[in-house]
C-alpha cells in the first residue's frame, strides 16, 4: 500500500463522499491507488437536507452515513479529524489533534502523507459581520447544528404550549435572515411543525400563535434564481401564512429582537441566519495556495489549484472558472455532483499519466420543496432550449429524485432501491415529525 499513488479527499460531503466512493471501488479495490478519507465527523447526512433534520420532518439517525462502515465496503480508508494546514514541499496534510467531549486528547496532532490532495470541505454560513450575528443566531452548517436547532425548537414550543395553558402571552416568533432555497425551505418545514406538534400533545398552541418571518435583503426572495420562480415561491409562502420581509438588510441581531437597517426592531426569540456562505477560514492561507475574499481556493478549471497541480478542489470551496462568463461555479449541490465525476475522470487519468479533464457546469435547474405542501422549480435543456417551469407533484418527484440519485452514486442502484423502500416502511409506521 505504501508504494500505491495515494489520493487524500478531505471532506465526506456531496461531492467528497461520492469521489471517494468511485475512486475505491475503481481504483482501491483493484490495488491501483490507495485512497483515504479525512474527515472531522463520523457520519455523513446529504446537507441540502439539514433543515429538515432542524425542523424534524426527518430522522437524521435513519439517513446517516458512518464513515468507516462506508470505507469498509468501498475500499477506502477513513481518517477522523479535521484539516488545519498543509505543506505542500512534504507533500503532507496536518489533522489538529482531536479531544473528545470532556476536552481530553484522543489522538495527536499527525500528518498525512499525500500524492494527489482534494479538498472538498464545503462552505459555513457568513454573517458579513452583522453585531450579535454569531452569538444569537442559529445556524445550519453542519448535522450537530441541525439537531441542536430540533432540540431548541422542540423546548420553544413545549414552553409556548405552557404559558398558554396559564393564560400568558405565548406568541412564538421565529425569524429567518436570508431568503435563499435553504431560507425559504426551512421557513416551510417550521410551519409544518407548528401544524403537527399540536396533534402530538401541545395542543394549547396553535399555528397562528407561531409568527414564521423570511427576510430578504434584495429586492425578491431567492435572487440567485429565475424571477417567475422567485414569484411562485412568494405566493406559496404567503399561501401558508409565512411573514415575508425584501429589502429589508439586518444591521445587528439581539438576544430577542433583530434590528433592521431602517431601524426597525422585530421580536423574534428563534433567530436563524441563512443569508450566505463562505469557505472555511483556514483555506485562506493554506501554504500560499491561491483564495478568493470568500475564502474559495481559485482553481483551474481542471479544479486544480492555480500554484499547485497536485491540489485540487470542489463544491462550495472552489473557486473554478467557466468559458464564456466571469462567474465561477455556483455552490450547488449539483455543481459538487458534476465536479466529483470530473474529478474521477481526471484522477484515474492521472493515475496512468493522462490529462486533467476540464470541468464544465450545466445548470439543471432549480427546485425548491415547500415540505409536504408543494414544490415549484425550472428544469433546463428541455426540447425548446428553454427553461421549463414545473410544480405541484412532478416538481416534487423530481426534487426526491436528486436525493435518491446521490443515495445511488453512494451505494449502487440496489441498496439505494432497498433505503428506498426502508423509508417508505418507516414513513408509514413513524410520526411525521420527530418528536426527541
Amino acid at each position: 500500500m505504501e508504494n500505491l499513488h495515494h489520493i487524500v479527499v478531505v471532506g465526506g460531503g456531496a461531492g467528497g463522499l461520492e469521489l471517494v466512493t468511485r475512486l475505491g471501488n475503481k481504483l482501491g479495490r483493484k490495488g491501483k491507488a490507495r485512497v483515504t478519507l479525512v474527515d472531522a465527523g463520523l457520519t455523513h447526512v446529504w446537507k441540502p437536507l439539514l433543515h429538515e433534520v432542524a425542523s424534524g420532518s426527518l430522522d437524521a439517525n435513519a439517513n446517516e452515513i458512518n464513515y468507516r462502515a462506508h470505507a469498509r465496503k468501498h475500499h477506502y480508508e477513513f481518517q477522523l479529524g479535521r484539516m488545519n494546514g498543509l505543506d505542500r514541499d512534504a507533500k503532507q496534510l496536518v489533522i489538529s489533534a482531536f479531544h473528545d467531549q470532556d476536552g481530553a486528547e484522543v489522538v495527536p496532532e499527525r500528518r498525512i502523507r499525500y500524492d494527489t490532495l482534494v479538498i472538498a470541505v464545503g462552505s459555513t454560513a457568513n454573517d458579513f459581520g452583522t453585531p450579535g450575528a454569531q452569538d444569537h443566531c442559529l445556524f445550519l452548517d453542519s448535522l450537530s447544528q441541525a439537531r441542536r436547532f430540533h432540540n431548541l425548537m422542540l423546548n420553544a414550543f413545549l414552553r409556548k404550549n405552557h404559558e398558554a395553558l396559564q393564560g400568558q402571552n405565548h406568541a412564538l416568533n421565529i425569524s429567518i435572515i436570508g431568503a435563499g432555497a435553504t431560507g425559504v425551505e426551512l421557513a416551510a418545514e417550521l410551519r409544518l411543525a407548528s401544524r403537527e406538534l399540536p396533534v402530538y400533545g401541545m395542543n394549547h398552541l396553535k399555528p397562528s400563535d407561531v409568527s414564521i418571518t423570511v427576510i430578504e435583503a434584495a429586492d425578491r426572495i431567492l435572487p440567485a434564481l429565475p424571477a417567475r420562480l422567485s414569484a411562485a415561491a412568494n405566493r406559496e409562502l404567503e399561501h401558508q401564512h409565512i411573514n415575508v420581509l425584501t429589502g429589508q438588510p439586518v444591521s445587528e441581531v439581539h438576544s430577542a429582537s433583530i434590528v433592521m437597517k431602517d431601524g426597525t426592531e422585530l421580536p423574534s426569540e428563534m433567530t436563524i441566519w441563512a443569508a450566505g456562505i463562505k469557505a472555511p477560514a483556514f483555506l485562506a492561507d493554506l501554504d500560499g495556495l491561491e483564495a478568493n475574499r470568500g475564502n474559495q481556493l481559485v482553481v483551474k478549471q481542471t479544479l486544480q489549484a492555480t500554484r499547485d497541480d497536485s491540489v485540487f478542489a470542489l463544491g462550495d470551496c472552489a473557486a473554478c472558472p467557466q468559458p464564456d462568463t466571469d462567474r465561477p461555479v455556483p455552490p450547488r449541490a449539483q455543481a459538487a455532483h458534476q465536479q466529483a465525476d470530473t474529478l474521477f475522470k481526471t484522477l484515474r487519468n492521472r493515475i496512468t499519466g493522462g490529462d486533467a479533464v476540464p470541468f464544465v457546469y450545466n445548470d439543471h435547474g432549480s427546485l425548491i420543496n415547500f415540505s409536504h405542501y408543494t414544490t415549484v422549480g425550472n428544469l433546463m435543456g428541455n426540447l425548446s432550449g428553454r427553461s421549463m417551469y414545473i410544480e405541484g407533484k412532478v416538481a416534487r418527484l423530481f426534487y426526491v429524485s436528486l436525493y435518491r440519485m446521490h443515495q445511488v452514486a453512494l451505494h449502487g442502484p440496489v441498496r439505494a432501491g432497498i433505503i428506498w423502500l426502508m423509508d417508505k416502511i418507516s414513513r408509514a409506521m413513524q410520526p411525521r415529525l420527530k418528536l426527541h
